[in-house]
């Protein structure tokens, strides 16, 4: 065989690309990860329109005027979306032989959120979680001045009850130790009817709370809106599948022989 026809065959060999099987192989994949990386990342760019205008419209019920809470006609209809942190109004009476306390860390350390059923005038419920309360002021004769009696007008912040307990802990209402504000749950420990009671509970400001105790006003609202960097996240990944099967699609570079022969 002439020079030239061995230098033609390396070529050949040097040049050949991925077989027919392997490009249909790639080029599968490639599709299928592309359109799945593509497909995440546009649902994260939904997600952060809808996490916007979710900001937006906490934001205006919050700085909002307050509205009467709703009465029990209309509890079937207080749903997370439209009612959640809504500011409200409610007049009733406080039972505070029949409070609350659930365990709670704030800025203030560790302690207790106290929950007291206020009895409105045409006998339903609503529990108020009036707020905050160190480890030593747990027990309610320790701070008398905040015994508020009569009738009382409370504003706050509308919150969805908060049934069984945290993803760290379970509450255990047999023990009357709770983690999480399960408003129908503590109902039920206290003797009350629980279907007389709003499947809701307010944050109250505290401002007509006396003695200072127990704090109010602490509700924080927080919305973390990373969606944007998870959607940039997933459309780097579309695109680095396309890079990934264009080089794979590429033919094969020099032979050994070749090389050896340099």
């Amino acid at each position: 065989m002439t020079q030239s026809h061995v230098s033609e065959n390396r070529h050949d060999r040097s040049t050949k690309g991925p077989s027919v099987v392997t490009r249909a192989v790639v080029v599968l994949l490639a599709v299928v990860l592309f359109s799945g990386f593509f497909g995440l990342g546009y649902w994260q760019v939904e997600r952060r329109a809808w996490k916007l205008d979710l900001i937006e419209r906490v934001d205006a019920r919050v700085q909002g005027d307050p509205v009467t809470a709703p009465d029990q006609n209309d509890w079937e209809n207080v749903t997370r979306d439209r009612d959640e942190y809504r500011k409200v109004m409610l007049l009733g009476t406080y039972r505070n032989d029949l409070e609350s306390h659930v365990y709670a860390a704030t800025d203030y350390g560790a302690g207790y959120w106290v929950i007291t059923p206020m009895a409105r005038v045409d006998g339903t419920i609503i529990m108020i979680n009036r707020g905050f309360v160190p480890t030593d002021h747990r027990d309610r004769a320790t701070r008398p001045e905040g015994m508020i009696e009569g009738q009382t007008r409370v504003t706050g912040l509308l919150r969805l009850d908060e049934p069984v307990g945290t993803f760290i802990r379970d509450n255990v209402p047999q023990e009357d130790r709770w983690y999480s504000r399960d408003v129908r749950a503590m109902a039920i420990k206290r003797g009350l009817d629980p279907a007389r009671v709003a499947p809701y509970f307010i944050d109250a400001d505290g401002k007509n709370n006396p003695g200072k105790l127990p704090v109010g006003g602490l509700t924080k609202i927080s919305f973390p809106n990373n969606h944007l960097m998870y959607a940039l996240t997933w459309f780097g990944m579309a695109v680095l599948t396309l890079v990934a099967a264009w080089i794979v699609l590429q033919p094969c570079g020099r032979s050994s022989d070749e090389v050896g022969n340099d």
